[in-house]
């Protein structure tokens, strides 16, 4: 019997995971955006982006996993996205806390061929200066809660990368 973790590097287990998972997230930040008026600020959006990269390599990896080389490639995607994730979860608990010292513009920045602010500014426009995510649960920020699971799921990430790179073609 394979170890658990070449399994989900191979099957489809994981795509699925992160798909649901990424619906999820972006399903609380639109209620805290609309229901509770919680406006995203621009880091968040960048999160929000960057979400919805994985969900677009979980797409790919559910249609495409029986291919070995593609399925790789997907698994390494998928880490450097979790790695950016990361990262841009450190800074926006970083400017939230204080450790990181710098303010956000109301510019997404991004290239006017992905111009997702412009074409789909419910969901991709910052209507807050950056600063402070709002309370979950137990006194956890969304910024505390979004770098512990993308640390969580980039080390996951990482792990089923280096096992679809060790397994044998098939």
């Amino acid at each position: 019997m394979r170890p658990l973790i070449e399994r989900l590097a191979r099957g489809r287990a994981w795509w699925g995971f992160l798909l649901l998972l990424g619906i999820a997230l972006e399903a609380v930040a639109l209620y805290y955006q609309y229901r509770l008026d919680y406006g995203p600020c621009v880091l968040c959006i960048h999160v929000r982006l960057w979400i919805a990269a994985w969900m677009l390599l979980a797409v790919l990896g559910l249609l495409l996993d029986d291919r070995p080389h593609v399925r790789r490639l997907l698994h390494g995607l998928n880490t450097l996205v979790m790695a950016i994730l990361v990262e841009r979860s450190w800074r926006l608990l970083g400017v939230e806390r204080g450790f990181i010292e710098g303010s956000c513009e109301m510019d997404a920045g991004l290239p006017d061929w992905l111009a997702l602010d412009r074409w789909w500014p419910q969901v991709f426009e910052p209507w807050e200066p950056c600063g402070y995510t709002p309370e979950l649960a137990f006194g956890i920020t969304m910024a505390e809660a979004l770098l512990v699971m993308s640390l969580l799921l980039g080390l996951v990430s990482a792990l089923l990368a280096w096992a679809s790179l060790r397994a044998r073609a098939g």
